[in-house]
């Protein structure tokens, strides 16, 4: 489906924002899909349930994640939120693969 959503600085009613936001939504979500699958693969490749857990790994996310929303300007502590939560949705999937996969 294409989408025929505005950018931002082109919309004048809220029926165009909400489309907008509504067609990023969905691209958001196939998006995180993808992430995902970078999970599944990484619970396939990770010898050890110990391995699927790497704070040092997470932290790094966080940060460069954190650096990108202040690169665009947008508010970086509600990122470092969003962040936070992703990361452990990930980890916690990726131990669920983890264990499936070794059933």
């Amino acid at each position: 489906m294409k989408d025929l959503s505005l950018s931002p600085e082109n919309c004048t009613t809220m029926i165009e924002v909400r489309a907008g936001v509504d067609a990023l939504d969905r691209e958001l979500v196939a998006l995180l899909a993808r992430r995902f699958g970078y999970m599944r693969a990484a619970a396939q490749i990770k010898p050890t349930r110990d391995a699927v857990r790497d704070e040092a790994r997470k932290a790094s996310v966080i940060a460069a994640a954190v650096a990108e929303a202040e690169a665009q300007a947008i508010p970086a502590d509600v990122i470092a939120d969003i962040w936070e939560r992703l990361v452990e949705g990930s980890i916690a999937y990726e131990f669920a693969e983890w264990d499936r996969i070794r059933d």
